[in-house]
């Protein structure tokens, strides 16, 4: 199978329409589109990606586009990447704070924002979702994402030990889900 190439063109076209799908983040638009919908990776792939992308410093979309672009059209389709992602956002964030300036103490505009925000938080649970069916078909790598909530909720971790905690479990159960497949 010849592995799929796409230009910086398609890369910024397809990351400005996942830009300009979220309110309060685009990771479960992104994973729509990427996965599902344009099937530039797998499943498995994104949740990998997705999965560096969450411990280097940075905003994970914006990791996650420069991985993406890079891996089909090298330093030119990480920046188109990350253009098509960023653009069109920003010039619609600049326009709604100066909206916002004049109109934000305005109760109907708060009760809008609340709303906004409970729609993200369903949104990137409903992507925790998806990504999780996946480790069903490993299901002992579900003790990593247990000890990794625990970390997180009993302990109070924070990244950095968490991942120097989990790293090592994770590592070696990904070794041998690897070679199952």
């Amino acid at each position: 199978m010849q592995p799929k190439v796409l230009t910086p063109k398609q890369l910024f076209i397809g990351f400005s329409k996942i830009g300009m799908s979220g309110f309060g983040g685009v990771l479960p638009w992104a994973r729509r589109t990427i996965v599902e919908r344009e099937k530039w990776l797998t499943s498995e792939e994104f949740s990998a990606i997705l999965g560096i992308c969450q411990i280097v410093p940075g905003p994970n979309i914006v990791n996650l586009a420069v991985c993406v672009g890079s891996r089909f059209a090298g330093a030119r389709g990480a920046v188109a990447a990350v253009l098509g992602l960023t653009l069109g956002p920003i010039a619609i964030v600049l326009l709604l704070a100066m909206l916002y300036q004049h109109y934000g103490y305005l109760d109907a505009i708060k009760g809008l924002l609340r709303g906004i925000s409970a729609v993200g938080v369903g949104l990137i649970a409903s992507t925790g979702f998806k990504m999780l069916r996946d480790e069903f078909r490993f299901p002992i790598m579900l003790l990593v994402v247990a000890i990794t909530i625990s970390a997180v909720t009993y302990f109070h971790l924070g990244l950095g030990w968490v991942v120097l905690t989990v790293l090592p479990l994770a590592l070696f159960l990904a070794n041998k889900k690897a070679r199952r497949l």
